[in-house]
């Protein structure tokens, strides 16, 4: 029974090819029997939150990131706005995702972008096109051209105005918000970035490192998977991601599993204390 469960929600982010990591997370909750119920993810983090909440499994999930490259996001454009287009990445998962809009998701999920023109959330929910939202969310501004959504928003990452969508997550009913931030480590790895994109995803990741802390304080549990050693370019090390998130899990299970039992029992007491209160 699940009437005093508390409701569980991943908050998964943003972190390029560091993304991977929350596969292995995924997978560590799943198999202690840490039941999700909703879960919301930014650019990378969105990803991973997409395709679990269409309902594809964590191998799967897995199979799929160990055969994504830049080369299957991005292609060369002639706009002024960014030196290439996303679409690709849009149509990758169109072709992989079992279910591609928001209302026809077996699980409650968000994702998060960046209103260029104004610099506010734009939060992706309910309804709507799943893989133009994901596309979105992973829009690296000065690298990818922004994408225009029907009310003409020029949209870009949500990582820069939400990198951990700790807030999102609760807006979709969870009692308990479970962060998942492959950031924390930041850049601990002695070599240099070595491609342009590689050097604006480390900007990026500097600036919004201060606002992230704000975000992982409105959540309940945060996992921080040891990634710092691995740049935010490297697609091609998915399988080491993958370990280093699911060793964040495992370890993670003995707290997580107090938190949801003192929840469960505050739930059970408010339940109870009612009846014997005078009418």
């Amino acid at each position: 029974m699940r009437s005093n469960s508390p409701r569980i929600g991943l908050a998964l982010s943003g972190g390029a090819a560091r993304g991977m990591a929350h596969v292995g997370v995924l997978r560590a909750l799943l198999e202690n029997d840490i039941r999700i119920d909703c879960i919301a993810g930014t650019s990378a983090g969105a990803i991973v939150a997409g395709a679990f909440a269409a309902g594809m499994s964590i191998q799967e999930i897995a199979d799929v990131g160990r055969k994504l490259r830049w080369r299957n996001i991005g292609r060369m454009t002639m706009s002024r706005l960014g030196i290439q287009s996303n679409e690709r990445l849009e149509q990758y998962l169109r072709e992989r995702l079992p279910i591609t809009k928001f209302e026809d998701m077996p699980m409650p999920f968000a994702t998060i972008a960046t209103d260029l023109n104004t610099g506010e959330a734009v939060v992706m929910k309910d309804e709507g096109d799943v893989p133009f939202a994901i596309r979105a969310s992973c829009t690296i501004p000065g690298w990818y051209v922004p994408v225009l959504d029907h009310e003409g928003r020029q949209l870009v990452d949500g990582g820069l105005v939400g990198v951990v969508p700790s807030s999102v997550t609760r807006s979709l009913g969870a009692d308990i918000v479970i962060a998942i931030d492959v950031n924390t480590e930041g850049a601990t790895f002695i070599t240099p970035s070595s491609s342009v994109i590689g050097v604006l995803l480390q900007a990026m990741m500097v600036v919004q490192k201060t606002a992230s802390s704000y975000q992982l304080e409105m959540s309940d549990f945060v996992i921080s998977p040891k990634v710092g050693h691995i740049r935010w370019d490297q697609m091609g090390r998915a399988d080491e991601l993958m370990e280093a998130g699911y060793k964040a899990g495992v370890e993670s299970i003995p707290e997580l599993r107090a938190l949801i039992s003192a929840d469960r029992l505050v739930k059970s007491v408010s339940s109870v204390v009612p009846e014997f209160l005078p009418h």
